[in-house]
């Protein structure tokens, strides 16, 4: 049985792509470039808040100062607003519920900025006791570089074959292989199941209640 599952955020414990959509066009308005329809926004996120603003900016205006401009205006909105909107996925609360009674430790890893990061997980999952909870913190890099990953286990000592890691991206999927850890895409997400696929991902769920089996798998795992 695994023994610690460790979830990205964004698209895979919460649904957080309004709120983020909708700071991002607030921030975009106020510095006189075009907003972008919310249902943009799901490609556009994953790698960190300031690959968004770049993402979300004219081509010829992705200069530093320009996206730091933008990310400063993102960040004083949606630190205001970012539960506005956001809400977890059905099932997620029972999930982690369920693989808290069972004794598996449970971390979450995000290309958010940290302190979002901390105020959500405890605005909607205060009944968790998180044994890590990592988001971007500066002079570390971002997802697919499985630095994050590496820092959870040090606050967290676990065997690899006894990790998963858990998310909707293609990022999430390149993350958990670098770390050497298995993976688990989940569709419920911000990616199509095409990228979850291209990136390899060791196991695919539709349900919540499906990452329960997979913990529980046994079969010969071996010290990594």
């Amino acid at each position: 049985m695994k023994q610690l599952v460790i979830f990205d955020l964004d698209g895979t414990l919460l649904d957080t792509i309004a709120d983020l959509g909708t700071a991002t066009n607030h921030a975009l308005k106020e510095c006189g470039y075009p907003q972008h329809n919310l249902s943009s926004y799901p490609m556009f996120v994953g790698n960190g808040v300031t690959r968004l603003i770049e993402r979300s900016l004219p081509e010829d205006e992705r200069n530093p100062e320009t996206v730091e401009t933008v990310r400063e205006k993102f960040k004083a909105y949606y630190n205001e607003h970012k539960t506005d909107l956001t809400i977890p996925y059905p099932g997620i609360p029972e999930l982690l519920r369920e693989l808290s009674s069972m004794g598996v430790k449970l971390a979450v890893a995000s290309n958010k900025y940290q302190a979002a990061v901390v105020a959500l997980i405890k605005h909607y999952f205060p009944y968790i006791d998180w044994h890590a909870v990592e988001g971007q913190k500066e002079g570390v890099p971002t997802k697919p570089d499985p630095s994050i990953v590496f820092e959870i286990l040090a606050k967290c000592p676990t065997r690899k074959s006894k990790v998963l890691y858990v998310g909707d991206s293609g990022v999430d999927m390149e993350t958990a292989r670098r770390a050497c850890v298995d993976s688990c895409g989940v569709t419920w997400g911000f990616r199509p199941l095409r990228e979850l696929k291209e990136a390899h991902a060791d196991n695919i769920v539709n349900s919540p209640e499906e990452i329960i089996t997979i913990v529980k798998r046994s079969g010969l795992e071996l010290d990594v």
